[in-house]
């Protein structure tokens, strides 16, 4: 019997990523796929005989009811604004509870959102509000894959915490709060590892490191051969203080403030994912370590590795 897995997004660039794994290691899978356009899905996809695409509305339950047809599970891999995220992701289980879709991986693969209040970290809010309106459904079941911080992201000129031509890593607090983090590759893998596993329900965490600065520096040097400058920004309450008040100033520039609020939520330990984690289900699934991860990228690639992530697929 075939399995079919649905994936929303199939386009962008964490989607292709578990596409990639789904045919790599999932032979008896095949995939559709929900996008816009059709035409940014790479070559190689479009000529699979495993992948099937459907172009539509996210916004359109018809639409929505089309794709999720005669998939045993949905995947999505939506990425946008804050409604964007919440309605169209309501579209999608409403239209896995009216075809019969059992579960839905929601687009969360980030920190433990479920430890935060609505409005404090404000780009986390849709994951809380599909989060319940998952929990409303009796017939679909809510799957939430916790990755923590990506890798890539986390040497990203946006993050701001790597500094390529300084050689410096700035960071809040006191230096020994842990960074948990996993790469864009294998959360991937996680990702479809989970959506083949029928058992598969509920939140589900898994990581590729759990790091301080210090430690993350200390291999940065052992990798490299260089030591980098460490440069403390302030407290942790200096960060809370000051990603509040560009907030405050104006919500709707959310590019001013939202990293400040990723940063504070990554390291004050509110968000942290539990001690024992869910690796173990897949040992077939080889977590990067923040080592590894340096070893396979020279110094110049890491700022950018955020941008390059999925683009050789």
């Amino acid at each position: 019997m075939t399995f079919t897995v649905g994936i929303a997004g199939i386009t962008g660039k964490f989607a292709r990523l578990v596409v990639k794994h789904l045919l790599q290691t999932h032979g008896e899978v095949h995939i559709r796929g929900f996008c816009r356009n059709a035409s940014k899905l790479p070559d190689h996809f479009r000529a699979s005989d495993r992948i099937a695409t459907i172009q539509g509305d996210a916004m359109s339950l018809v639409d929505a009811r089309a794709f999720v047809r005669g998939c045993h599970v949905v995947v999505c891999c939506y990425l946008g604004d804050n409604q964007f995220m919440t309605d169209g992701q309501k579209v999608l289980v409403d239209a896995c509870e009216l075809e019969g879709v059992t579960r839905y991986l929601a687009s969360d693969y980030c920190l433990d959102f479920t430890k935060l209040g609505l409005g404090q970290h404000p780009a986390k809010d849709p994951m809380k509000l599909v989060k319940a309106h998952l929990d409303s459904k009796p017939t679909v079941q809510g799957v939430h894959v916790l990755i923590g911080a990506f890798m890539e992201t986390f040497w990203s000129g946006y993050f701001g915490v790597f500094d390529p031509p300084e050689i410096t890593f700035s960071y809040w607090g006191d230096g020994d709060e842990v960074w948990e983090s996993t790469t864009y590759d294998t959360a991937a893998a996680f990702v479809a590892a989970v959506a083949t596993d029928p058992n598969a329900v509920g939140m589900q965490h898994f990581l590729g490191d759990r790091k301080n600065i210090h430690q993350i520096a200390d291999d940065f040097a052992e990798v490299y051969g260089k030591r980098p400058r460490l440069v403390r920004l302030g407290s942790k309450e200096d960060l809370y203080h000051r990603m509040h008040s560009i907030y405050d100033k104006d919500p709707s520039d959310i590019y001013a403030y939202l990293a400040l609020f990723y940063q504070y939520y990554c390291i004050n330990g509110q968000t942290y994912l539990k001690p024992e984690l869910d690796n173990c289900k897949y040992p077939a699934v080889q977590s990067i370590t923040f080592m590894q991860f340096m070893q396979s990228h020279m110094i110049e690639e890491l700022s950018g590795s955020y941008q390059n992530a999925g683009s050789n697929v």
